[in-house]
Formats: C-alpha cells, sequence, structure tokens
C-alpha cells in the first residue's frame, strides 16, 4: 500500500530568497572592501622599527592597525615583500565586484591562482633594485625572501649572463603580473576592452582642450612678434646707412686693389652687384602663420645678429678705391677681434639656421634676408686658432662676411646686436694697434679625474741589522768557544736580482673604465673611485650605487674574472670605508723576496717578541705579525699554494731573530718530508717527530710543562711569562737564589711528611714553539687525543710562553673541527679548492679566488681579513741557513718530550683533557670494581644492565663486561644471549 507524500511549501518564496542573496553578497563585499582597506593601511604604514613576534622593542607601534597589523605586515613582507599589496587588491576588487553584482560568479573559479599571482608579484618586485632605506632596513630584496631565493634559482638556471637574465625575467614576471593579475581579479575581454575605450578617450580630450588653450594664447603672440620684427628690420636699416655715409670717403681716397685679390674676388660679381649700398627690406611675415611653434614666435631662439654686408660689398668689390695702407687696416681689424675676444671668456661658434627649417610654412625668422644660398660658393669655418695662429688681414676677412649668408647654417663667430660695424670703424681711426693679434683664452675644460692612485709609501728602509752588516766590523782575536750569533743575511738570495714590474697609468685607466663597464653589464651602477697597484695584484675601489649590495657584487667574483680575462678575481669590502674592492691579477706577477722583508725596520727593529715575516700585502708595504699576540696560528691550503714555504719563512723568522735560550721548538713532520732539514739545529727540544704516536706523546709533554709553568709563576707571583722573566733578570743583576720546597720523606714518631728547603739559581723560561706540518696525519691516528691536546693548548698556553703553529692541506669539519677553531683566532688561508674549504677555515669565501704560489688571506684577531703575499725561500737557502746554525754544536735534547712524562702526570693528564687511560686488565679500577660487585650481587650480567646501574655509556659498558668475560668473573654469552655468573655468591 503506497502512500502519497504531501508536498510542503518552502519557508521562503523565490523572490524573497533571491532578494536576501543579493543583500547578503552585497554585505560580504562590504566587509571584503573594510578589510581591504585594512590591509592596505597596515601595509602602507609598515615599518621595520615595529615590535612584533619576530623582534622584541620598546619602541611605540607606528602601524596604523596597532600592534596586531605589525604583528601580520611583519612576517609577510619577510616571505613576499612588496607581494603583501596583492593582498588589499584582491580583496577589494572582489569586494567591489560583491557589493556592485559585477562578476560575482567567476568568484571560486579565479581566486583559486591568487597564490600564484601573489608569487609572481614577488618575484617580478625581487627583480627590481630597492632603494638605499630598504637595503639599510632590510636583509632581503623588495620581493622577500621568497622573492629572493625563487630569482636567484632562475637567474643560475638560465643560460645567459645575470644582467641580461635579470632584465629577461623582470620583463617576463611584469607582463605575467599584469595577465595573471587581470585573470585573478576577475576582468573579462569586453571588460579590458572597455577600459582601453574609456583610457584612450579620456587621453584624447586631454590634449585636444590642451591644444585648444595653447592656439588662443598664441594669436596674440604671433601678431606681437610680427610687430617686434618690422621695428627691429627697420632699425637695422637706418643703422646699415648710417655706417655706409660714414665709411665712404675714407674708403675710396685709397688706391686699387692688387691684382692678387681682384682675382680672388672674381667668382663673386654677382654677389657685389646685388648687394648694393641700399637698405636692405625687413622681412614680411607670412599673412596665414602655420603650425605651433610658427604661431609662437616667443618660443623660437634668439637669432644671431651679424654684421651688414652692404658696407664690405661696397668697397671691396666695385673697386671705387681702396683702404688707406694694408698694415693699418690689418692693425685696426686685429683690435677689433682682440676687443670682441677679451669682452668673452672664449670665442663662440653657432650656427643661425632658422628653426622651422623643413616645415615648409611659418614666417621668416626675425633676421635679415640676403642673397640666395646659391650663388655663394662655401667658405671654410673661422675658428677661435685661425684667430690666434695667423695674423688678420682686412681682405679676407671683408670677404668673409660678405660671402656668408646670415640664414645658412654656417658657423660664425658671435657678435652682439648693438656693438657690430660701429666698434669696427672706430677702431679705423685709431692711430696705436698691434700688428698681431692677441692670443685668445683657451677655453676652459675640466681634466678628467685621476682614479690610479700610487700608495704613498717610500723605499724600504734598511734595519739597524742591515746597515751593520753591510759593514761589518774587523775582528782581531778569535774566541776559544764559538759565541752564537745570528744568521747573517747574506745567507739569503739578494732582492735586488728581483725583477719589478711597472704598469703605467693610462693602461691602468682603461682597465678601470672596461672593469666599469663589465660591471654596467651585470646590472651593477657604480664608478671606480681609486686604483691601488701592487706587486701581485692591482685592487679596484668601487663605489657602488645608492642601494645595491655587497653581496651582489661579491657573486660576481667569476663572471668579472672571465670578463676581464683574468685568472680570478676576489670581491670584498673594505673595512672601515663604503667602498667595494676588486682585485685582479697583474699580467706579470713580481717575486717577494724574504730577504727583503727581513732587512726591513718593520722586522730589524720591531719590538715583536716572536716575529713572523707573513710578506707583503696588496700596496707592497711589508706584512710582520707577532705569534706572541696571536696566539696561537692556523693554516690551511692544498697541495702547490705556497703553504711549505711559508711555514719554512715562519721557522727562519723565529730563528733570524731569536737565541736557543729564548725560543726552543718542537716540530711534528708526519709526512717525514718538510721539516726534516731542520734535524740537529740548537733550537730544537726534541727530533724532528714523523710518528703519529710520538707525537701525542710530545703534545701531552707540552700541556705537562705548561702547567708546570703555571705552578713556578703562581708561586712567583706574576701574571706571564715576559713578568717571570723579568724577576729571574733582577734576581741574577742581584746575585739571588730561588728557593723551593720538596718533601725528603716522613718523621718517624708523628709518620707526618717532611719537607726541606733548598735554593737554585734561577733560569729563564724559553718560548716553546709547537710547529704542526700536517694536522690531517695525525687527526686520522688519534683524533681525540690530539684534539684534546690541541684544545687545553690553546685555552691556557698563552701566559705560559707555548704558542702552536698548525698546518693543514685538508681543511675539513673533520680535521678542523669546531673546537679547534674557536680557539685559533688567528688563521691563514691560502688557495683552496672550493666555497666550502674557504668558509671552514675562513668563516667566508674569497680562498678559492687565491692564485697560489703564497697567496694568501690573512685574518687576525677580531675577524679582519688582509690579503697577503707571501714571500719566496728556497730550499738551498733554508740548507744554508741550517748548515750555519749546527756549526754552534749539537742540540740539548730533552728526553722526556719523547719519553713523556710518569704515570701520575699522564693519568693526571688523561682525567683533567677526559681520556681514558687504557682499555682490559689495566682499565678504569674503581669503575670495574663497581660492575664486578653489581654482577656479583644481583646475579645476572649484560651490557645494557652495567650501562643502566653505572649510568655509563654503551661502548663502556661493553668493555666492562668483556673484561670480567676474560677475567673468568662471566661466561660467555649462550645462543639466547645471556651469561652465568661463574663467581660464587657471598655468603
Amino acid at each position: 500500500m503506497a502512500y502519497q507524500t504531501r508536498g510542503r511549501d518552502p519557508l521562503l518564496d523565490s523572490n524573497m530568497a533571491e532578494a536576501i542573496e543579493k543583500r547578503g553578497k552585497e554585505l560580504l563585499g562590504l566587509v571584503l572592501m573594510a578589510v581591504a582597506l585594512m590591509a592596505a593601511a597596515m601595509v602602507v604604514s609598515y615599518t621595520p622599527d615595529d615590535p612584533s613576534w619576530m623582534s622584541a622593542t620598546d619602541a611605540p607601534v607606528q602601524n596604523w592597525m596597532g600592534r596586531l597589523g605589525a604583528s601580520v605586515a611583519a612576517p609577510l613582507f619577510m616571505i613576499i615583500g612588496w607581494g603583501s599589496w596583492g593582498f588589499a587588491i584582491v580583496l577589494g576588487v572582489w569586494g567591489a565586484r560583491m557589493a556592485l553584482h559585477r562578476g560575482e560568479d567567476r568568484a571560486m573559479g579565479r581566486l583559486i591562482f591568487a597564490p600564484i599571482w601573489l608569487a609572481i608579484l614577488a618575484l617580478y618586485a625581487a627583480s627590481l633594485t630597492p632603494g638605499a632605506e630598504w637595503a639599510q632596513t632590510h636583509s632581503f630584496g623588495l620581493g622577500g625572501l621568497f622573492g629572493d631565493t625563487v630569482l636567484g634559482a632562475l637567474l643560475g638556471i638560465l643560460p645567459v649572463g645575470a644582467s641580461v637574465g635579470l632584465k629577461l625575467l623582470s620583463l617576463v614576471l611584469g607582463v605575467g603580473v599584469l595577465g595573471m593579475g587581470a585573470f585573478v581579479l576577475g576582468f573579462t575581454r569586453v571588460e579590458l576592452q572597455r577600459m582601453g575605450r574609456f583610457l584612450l578617450v579620456g587621453v584624447i580630450l586631454c590634449y585636444a582642450a590642451l591644444m585648444k588653450a595653447m592656439g588662443r594664447g598664441a594669436g596674440g603672440a604671433a601678431q606681437a612678434g610680427q610687430a617686434m620684427q618690422a621695428m627691429m628690420a627697420e632699425r637695422r636699416a637706418r643703422r646699415g646707412e648710417a655706417a655706409v655715409a660714414r665709411a665712404a670717403v675714407p674708403l675710396r681716397a685709397e688706391p686699387a686693389l692688387d691684382g692678387a685679390r681682384v682675382r680672388r674676388a672674381d667668382p663673386v660679381p654677382l654677389t657685389a652687384q646685388r648687394h648694393a649700398p641700399v637698405a636692405p627690406k625687413p622681412a614680411q611675415p607670412v599673412d596665414k602663420p602655420g603650425g605651433l611653434l610658427a604661431r609662437m614666435p616667443m618660443l623660437m631662439r634668439k637669432p644671431e645678429v651679424m654684421p651688414e654686408p652692404e658696407l664690405v660689398e661696397a668697397a671691396t668689390f666695385e673697386g671705387e678705391a681702396e683702404m688707406p695702407g694694408d698694415d693699418r687696416i690689418r692693425a685696426k681689424i686685429s683690435d677689433v677681434i682682440k676687443a670682441r675676444v677679451r669682452q668673452s671668456p672664449a670665442v663662440q661658434i653657432a650656427s643661425v639656421a632658422p628653426l622651422t627649417k623643413g616645415r615648409g610654412r611659418g614666417p621668416d625668422p626675425l633676421i635679415l634676408n640676403t642673397a640666395p644660398r646659391g650663388v655663394l660658393p662655401p667658405e671654410p669655418p673661422l675658428t677661435a686658432r685661425h684667430v690666434v695662429q695667423t695674423p688678420l688681414r682686412a681682405e679676407p676677412l671683408l670677404r668673409a662676411a660678405a660671402a656668408a649668408p646670415v640664414s645658412m647654417a654656417a658657423p660664425m663667430l658671435e657678435v652682439t646686436e648693438d656693438d657690430d660695424f660701429d666698434a669696427m670703424i672706430e677702431a679705423f681711426g685709431q692711430d696705436d694697434a698691434p700688428e698681431m693679434a692677441a692670443p685668445a683664452p683657451r677655453i676652459p675644460m675640466p681634466e678628467p679625474r685621476k682614479v690610479v692612485q700610487h700608495a704613498p709609501r717610500k723605499p724600504l728602509q734598511p734595519s739597524s741589522r742591515a746597515m751593520a752588516e753591510a759593514q761589518p766590523a774587523l775582528r782581531f782575536e778569535t774566541p776559544a768557544q764559538p759565541v752564537y750569533e745570528l744568521p747573517p743575511l747574506s745567507l739569503l738570495a739578494d732582492p735586488e736580482h728581483i725583477q719589478r714590474h711597472h704598469l703605467s697609468d693610462e693602461s691602468l685607466e682603461e682597465n678601470a673604465r672596461m672593469l666599469e663597464n663589465v660591471l654596467d653589464d651585470y646590472g651593477v651602477k657604480g664608478e671606480i673611485v681609486s686604483v691601488r697597484p701592487g706587486p701581485v695584484v692591482t685592487m679596484y675601489e668601487l663605489e657602488p650605487a645608492p642601494g645595491l649590495k655587497a653581496s651582489r657584487v661579491i657573486g660576481l667574483a667569476d663572471d668579472i674574472a672571465r670578463s676581464m680575462s683574468a685568472l680570478s678575481a676576489r670581491v670584498s669590502t673594505v673595512p672601515g670605508r663604503s667602498v667595494i674592492g676588486i682585485e685582479l691579477p697583474n699580467d706579470n706577477r713580481e717575486m717577494v723576496g724574504f730577504r727583503e722583508i727581513l732587512s726591513s725596520r718593520a722586522y730589524g727593529d720591531g719590538n715583536q717578541k716572536l716575529p713572523l715575516a707573513l710578506g707583503k700585502d696588496i700596496g707592497g708595504d711589508p706584512i710582520v705579525a707577532n705569534l706572541a699576540k696571536m696566539p696561537h696560528l692556523l693554516i690551511a691550503g692544498t697541495t702547490g699554494s705556497g703553504k711549505s714555504v711559508a711555514i719554512n719563512t715562519m721557522i727562519l723568522s723565529l730563528l733570524y731573530k731569536l737565541t736557543p735560550e729564548e725560543c726552543r721548538l718542537i716540530m711534528i713532520d708526519p709526512k717525514m718530508l718538510e721539516l726534516s732539514v731542520y734535524d740537529g739545529i740548537p733550537h730544537l727540544l726534541s727530533p724532528v717527530v714523523t710518528d703519529p704516536k710520538k707525537a701525542v706523546v710530545a703534545l701531552k709533554w707540552v700541556v705537562a710543562e705548561m702547567e708546570d709553568r703555571y705552578r713556578k709563576m703562581s708561586k712567583m707571583g706574576v701574571r706571564n711569562i715576559d713578568g717571570y722573566n723579568g724577576r729571574v733578570e733582577e734576581a741574577l743583576k742581584k746575585g739571588e737564589m730561588f728557593s723551593r720546597t720538596v718533601q725528603t720523606g716522613f718523621d718517624d714518631d708523628t709518620g707526618e711528611p717532611v719537607f726541606e728547603t733548598e735554593e737554585f739559581a734561577p733560569e729563564k723560561m724559553p718560548y716553546i714553539v709547537v710547529i704542526v706540518d700536517e694536522m690531517a696525519d695525525l687527526m686520522m691516528v688519534a683524533g681525540k687525543e690530539i684534539e684534546a691536546c690541541i684544545q687545553r693548548l690553546a685555552q691556557m698556553a698563552r701566559a705560559s710562553g707555548i704558542h702552536l703553529i698548525m698546518a693543514t692541506q685538508r681543511p675539513s669539519v673533520d680535521v678542523i673541527t669546531g673546537t679547534i677553531k674557536a680557539n685559533f683566532p688567528t688563521r691563514i688561508s691560502f688557495q683552496v679548492t672550493s666555497k666550502i674549504d674557504s668558509r671552514t677555515i675562513l668563516g667566508e669565501m674569497g680562498a678559492e679566488q687565491l692564485l697560489g704560489m703564497g697567496d694568501m688571506l690573512y685574518m687576525a684577531g677580531g675577524g679582519k681579513i688582509t690579503r697577503c703575499h707571501g714571500p719566496f725561500v728556497s730550499d738551498e737557502e733554508v740548507e744554508e741557513v741550517v748548515n750555519h746554525l749546527k756549526a754552534y754544536g749539537p742540540p740539548t735534547y730533552v728526553g722526556s718530550v719523547l719519553q713523556g712524562p710518569d704515570e701520575d702526570t699522564a693519568e693526571r693528564l688523561d682525567s683533567v683533557m677526559g681520556l681514558s687511560s687504557g682499555t682490559g686488565a689495566e682499565g678504569d679500577d674503581l669503575l670495574y670494581d663497581q660492575a664486578v660487585a653489581i654482577v656479583i650481587k644481583d646475579r645476572k650480567c649484560s651490557t645494557s644492565y652495567i650501562q643502566r646501574k653505572l649510568a655509563i655509556g654503551y661502548n663502556k659498558a661493553a668493555r666492562l663486561v668483556e673484561q670480567m668475560e676474560d677475567e673468568g668473573v662471566v661466561s660467555s654469552s649462550n645462543h639466547v644471549g645471556k651469561r652465568e655468573v661463574l663467581v660464587p655468591e657471598p655468603q
């Protein structure tokens, strides 16, 4: 049985539902527009100094939307930058569409592409150059971190240069912003056509209104110009008639022209007849002016007024009479020219062609019309050089004035309107005048700015030692025992044989201009303000345009080297200045001599305790560092970069300045090649260590020596080795003895220890320099012990006079660990293979751009990096110095350096440095006894159980279990991993 359902009437009819839906959309549109206004206010008032959840500051909130607006605007600008405006635009446009019911049905289909449009908008903003204010307050570009990251990736993918790629991407992204924006905002083709027509009609209407307004004002101006033109023409005609009347009588009283001048005037007889001494007719304006410029004479340039041609032609070509003497006329004309040159700073060449040329309509210019243009022959232009170098003659000057029409565009001397022929005629009446024209003053031209700046350094002044060795003293007696003397500088190669290369200023200027063009090709705006040539490289100082990031220029180092045809280019900021230094290698590299550095006053007369001759800087000045102030040095560089030569120069720097009583050396050379040549010199504390295991023993001895020195200084009440040696020196001068208390035994009755005081002669403590040539080999053999010893020495050894020099050819993080880097603030990097290695050793890029062969970056304490060119010392020179030192007898070795400290001291050092003293039966007795007690008591044994009970590591617990198995405490593990306790349970 079927039941028929009764239809229910809807709650609201269709009209009411439609009305409610429309009102709801309008309300939603108004809400979106309000939110859009709030978003726009939030974005337009964004300030990076506002407090937000990303930055805590006490500054007052400047955002118009308060703290909430500042907290929202800060991450938006950090992510997409100026793309944040897209939110306000999308909300505003779609809010207006909802309120006006214009295409609201397309909302969902278009808004899903809004994130893509915001991303494109951020990329386009990132391609633009930020202003100076933005660059100072933000670490990212206009497109935020997203725009900078994606834009950098796109530029790396494109197969074109960075400059061309950036412009191409900017164009494509701009078109994409417009196209995708129109789509996302819901515009259709019909709406875009309507908008285009609206804009076109508006531009046309504005142009029409402007032209109409300008046309009305041009009518009165044209009438005024016509009246002024007629008045000026009449004035010139009257002045010309007066001039002819004054000059007619004296000109006819002279004899005729000579034949040569008459023949030179033959080609222009028609001109002479046509230009009769009659006042010319003024130019009549055209009745119907046409064109905007033609109707507005006041916009035209004021024409130049030239000398009248009637006087010249009447006197020269009709042949009635000649002037009274060629010499006198030349003198008068010369005075006229000289007076005009004195009045104006320079002779000006001007063209008087009408401004309405080529229009075919409009009034004639306000100048005098003369003969037709085609009748006259061309004349050479008159320049200031002709006036100065050639004597002035009356006939060529007057013929030039007659032949050149005023209306044609020929270059002439400018003459004022009021002072033209009157001054010339009055000059004819003067009696005394020089025959030659005075030389005209030269036009002041600004000298080109010199960018080549040679470093203001003087030649290297020799030290007192170098001057003393140049004039050696005579020895009349030979001592029985040879007294130790520092090695002479004559053992090294003479630097005078080094070939010096100097670059001309012209070539440096050309390179600077070429570098500017290269930078401009890559979109880097700036100016080369200084060029500083050096022995190996030349530094070009770039003054960047405002808003240009230094990282952008630094990233173009490889492209700059390729464009400048250089081996490499290093770009870095100059500390303390606003310029960016671009270092390019010279074509001919100059070798740096080691003897030249040792002979300088910076080394010979300096007060460094442990001087190291590092080489020369970019400008060629010597660099001498003090190892006692560093206090430790870390060196890295690939094979062939000059690292081993630099270590030899550092060792020789110490040997040339310090005696064995002042400095002792410990050399560790796992490669057995570099430092073995120094074996046997008196400065060594032990033979050159080549075994990595013995290297660990030697480093532990150094740690023990450091602690022993600290105990001595503590008893003496001094803070460093200099204070201790000062006290010793004072005691030696006074003849005092030092005393120390030692334990001699125990009392038989009480059993207390017995101490005695003994005196000993004071001795100075020498500096100890530990030199490790290859760190990577030691780290592979005993990395943990080596790192612990080096860390201990680097942290505490400075005051005790112990210093480290470590070198490695593999600057990776497993060799140069964070602990080692933290305790070696002074580092030197030679050429490395990658940017990662450069960051590992220096903390920044640049070492991969070095040239090798001693080219280094020296980072002193504080992070200041200086480029230095290390000196070269040959193997023959090193052998000469070593043989000289060996002549004073064998060295005094300390046997405990390679044997190590005693057992008590070794255990104490291992416990201090966190090293285990051994494994197996000779392990940690206390920990082993605790583990055995736990196993016997609980009757179970496993590695994890021991690990939990003793709170130790898994490896240590496993070693303890293996040790108990070896000693028979527990059995070996069975098939399920359990062990049986073999020791009986205590009763």
